[in-house]
């Protein structure tokens, strides 16, 4: 009798599983046509995306670390001279002449972005594989291409000339070397060619049996940029292997496993020798070892949070198809929503990795050599939103990647402060690189943002209001200390209110129109610098009262808090100002809406403490419309849920779910996703993806208002029934719940060490202790 409840029972688990685990794939029933289709795998430092071809397969392969570009003084050290004559020219409301002023003399030196030195992020290049099919090309059966996102490993399988071919892919988190499995039912069926090629600056050679492609990128100096390396070298069951002058050929095998390794000499690295030492040890390892021991090491991560929506008659479909489906009705497949909160997080465990960089704007995936803005690191949105999920989807430590990039922007960051605003502290503008560029844009109407170095400051600190580790908050005080600092410093009074504002500055990207009917973008003291220094103002004294340390700088930021604008002015019309004057925005539909930084990420305005405030968001949002590229249909589903509307929320994930193949640059209305579920902006963007996340994160729980709020923002797509288990909330408190019909029935709030906590339970705020982990 016991072992027949003990079968059951395992078997009721195993089924569960199962259903969790078909749920947690992206499959398709034809190889990919476009780079968009192709499947990501990555381990934080390599990537690939292979497109399942049949008799030519494109793998296209990449490095977290390979960049173009070099380190670069850009900064105009005359600057400041003019700073006064602009700031003049403000207040004087000539925000026009002021414009042509900065442009002048205001903006870094050379091209900027646009210039060889700056460089950018760049694709590794592509391995290809090209087979002869014994008995000639047919019409293939049961073809099934698929992303495992519980195992971080991609699939193809299909029936040709009555052969059953499979092959695995994965990007190992063990021996760190991108690995592919090629297997068929009957023996001596596999015969190919590989190659190994990029689009520039590349050189192939074999060495023995090893495939190598090495070469150097342009430094935009004297040419002799970063260095890399990819060695592919393969192992046969059955057959035999020769190797001509740049390509590997097989013949008559029956399983063919292939190894890239790859590095770069960025900071130093040794790469040369750690390629090769990372092929050995793959290599002298069986297969499924290596596999077994990637999914191990990936599910350390992964496997920390579990969420279930409900299941619905689509999910059965192919994901290009079922994509379609949900886009037309999406109340059959409430699992979607599960589907594309999980592979955000498998997004974030694959492109980034602790001691090496954070994602980039294409994450790790990049096909070209060109990357769209050049695959760099946008601080007026971008890398931030990034890495708004990775604290409440319990992947903590993904943070601290770029906590590291920030810290590498404080030494130039200062120069940069002193050059421009003849301030102490560091600031950085709106766009960096892996070079640590802190200088303003080469264009006043974007590139004079102050917005930047703050605002990575606020994710810097949501590490710590998560992790609670004092450790972490001891280093990086000195970098929200010198952030502070270069505000305190850089702010000047307004005669008209007595407020301590910037300037000059820009509400990113936007322009609005002067009385003259002119335009115009610099200006002074724009909302979201007002929100920005208010909130980082309050994190430094907060910081500073924990640790127990500069008194005196903490009366001093209390003190100017004083004079610091409140989070929001309402404007005649009933939305929030973006500036501090009433000015008309040249469009209304604008793809930023930066003015909204105190609803999320910041917690300046919330419905609870600030209701008219959170009512002239709303209207603002409302104005906005609910279309854009996808980071900003992202950015509006989390202003939606951080105001509770749990349906407006959905409506924007459904939008940034619709279904594209555009691949244009896009600044206006026409997001989506491409058949594999990257976020188009377009073209391909994934802070989209990351936005998302976090945004379903938000609808589910919140806990920057005093208290953890549980489902305060549940659409009605998902009132039936919901299971979650492993989400977190600041305090370091770890969160489980189950709903029915939109109500809690049961909830577990964890954490190191049991402790007093407020949550909200249906409407309800009480006052409890977790339990101890």
């Amino acid at each position: 009798m016991y072992n027949r409840i003990l079968f059951i029972l395992l078997s009721c688990l195993s089924a569960s599983v199962h259903a969790q685990q078909k749920s947690l794939k992206l499959w398709y029933d034809k190889p990919a046509k476009l780079w968009e289709e192709t499947l990501p795998l990555g381990n934080g430092r390599l990537g690939m995306t292979p497109d399942g071809g049949l008799t030519n397969e494109k793998i296209v392969l990449n490095d977290i670390t390979l960049w173009s570009g070099s380190e670069q003084d850009a900064n105009n050290y005359e600057a400041h001279k003019s700073l006064p004559a602009i700031r003049k020219l403000i207040l004087e409301g000539k925000n026009d002449e002021a414009q042509e002023l900065v442009n002048r003399d205001f903006v870094c030196k050379g091209p900027g972005s646009g210039g060889a030195q700056w460089g950018k992020y760049q694709t590794l290049g592509a391995l290809e594989i090209h087979y002869n099919h014994k008995g000639g090309d047919a019409v293939p059966k049961d073809y099934k291409r698929e992303l495992s996102l519980d195992s971080a490993i991609a699939s193809c399988s299909y029936t040709l000339n009555q052969v059953k071919y499979k092959r695995e892919y994965f990007s190992s988190f063990d021996d760190d070397v991108d690995i592919i499995k090629i297997s068929s039912d009957k023996s001596g069926m596999i015969n190919c060619r590989i190659v190994i090629n990029r689009p520039e600056k590349f050189t192939v050679k074999t060495e023995g049996q090893q495939l190598q492609m090495s070469g150097q990128l342009d430094n935009g100096t004297d040419g002799k940029g970063m260095q890399y390396l990819a060695r592919v070298s393969v192992k046969l069951k059955g057959g035999n292997l020769r190797s001509d002058q740049n390509s590997l050929i097989i013949k008559d095998a029956t399983e063919l496993i292939i190894y890239v390794s790859a590095a770069t000499d960025f900071r130093g690295n040794a790469f040369k020798e750690k390629t090769q030492q990372y092929l050995t040890g793959a290599m002298n390892k069986p297969y499924e070892t290596q596999k077994a021991r990637h999914i191990a090491s990936f599910s350390k991560l992964f496997k920390r949070l579990s969420i279930d929506l409900g299941s619905g008659k689509i999910e059965e479909q192919p994901t290009d198809s079922r994509l379609a489906a949900f886009y037309k009705r999406s109340e059959l497949d409430p699992g979607m929503a599960a589907l594309f909160f999980q592979y955000g997080r498998y997004l974030s465990i694959s492109s980034t990795r602790v001691g090496l960089l954070p994602p980039n704007l294409q994450g790790l995936w990049a096909k070209e050599i060109n990357t769209p803005w050049n695959g760099d690191y946008h601080l007026d949105v971008n890398v931030q939103m990034n890495h708004w999920p990775v604290e409440v989807a319990n992947l903590s430590e993904l943070n601290l990647p770029l906590a590291d990039l920030v810290k590498g922007l404080v030494k130039p960051g200062e120069r940069t402060a002193k050059a421009y605003y003849n301030a102490e502290g560091w600031i950085a503008h709106v766009i960096t690189n892996v070079w640590g560029f802190t200088e303003p844009g080469e264009s006043a109407s974007w590139g004079a943002a102050n917005a930047g170095s703050g605002w990575l400051c606020n994710n810097l600190w949501e590490h710590y209001a998560f992790s609670m580790d004092l450790k972490y908050l001891k280093e990086i005080y000195p970098v929200l200390k010198g952030s502070a600092l270069f505000y305190k410093n850089a702010q000047v009074k307004d005669p008209k209110t007595g407020w301590m504002l910037t300037s000059p500055s820009v509400s990113p990207e936007n322009t609005f129109y002067l009385p003259n009917g002119k335009t115009a973008s610099i200006s002074m003291g724009p909302t979201i610098d007002n929100q920005i220094i208010r909130e980082l103002f309050n994190n430094v004294i907060t910081a500073s009262t924990v640790l127990g340390i500069d008194a005196d700088f903490r009366k001093e930021l209390e003190n100017r808090l004083k004079l610091v604008p409140p989070a929001g002015v309402i404007s005649k019309d009933g939305r929030i100002q973006e500036w501090i004057e009433d000015y008309k925005e040249t469009d209304p539909q604008h793809r930023h809406i930066s003015h909204l930084y105190g609803l999320y990420p910041a917690s300046l305005i919330t419905p609870t403490h600030t209701p008219a405030l959170a009512q002239a968001a709303r209207k603002t949002l409302e104005v906005r419309g609910d279309d854009g590229p996808s980071w900003t249909i992202a950015y509006k589903l989390l202003f939606w849920a951080r105001l509770q509307d749990g349906n407006r929320a959905f409506k924007l994930f459904k939008e940034l779910l619709k279904p594209t193949l555009r691949l244009d640059i896009n600044y206006g209305a026409g997001g989506g996703v491409y058949p594999n579920m990257l976020s188009a902006g377009p073209p391909f963007q994934i802070d989209g993806n990351f936005g998302a996340a976090a945004g379903l994160a938000e609808m589910l729980i919140q806990s920057h208002d005093g208290f953890i709020d549980l489902i305060p923002a549940l659409p009605d797509a998902w009132k039936a029934y919901g299971n979650v288990k492993g989400l977190k909330a600041r305090g370091n408190f770890t969160v489980d719940m189950n709903w029915k019909d939109g109500k809690i029935i049961t909830y577990r709030i964890s954490s190191t060490k049991a402790k007093k906590v407020k949550v909200k339970v249906n409407g309800e705020i009480k006052e409890v202790i977790s339990k101890s982990n």
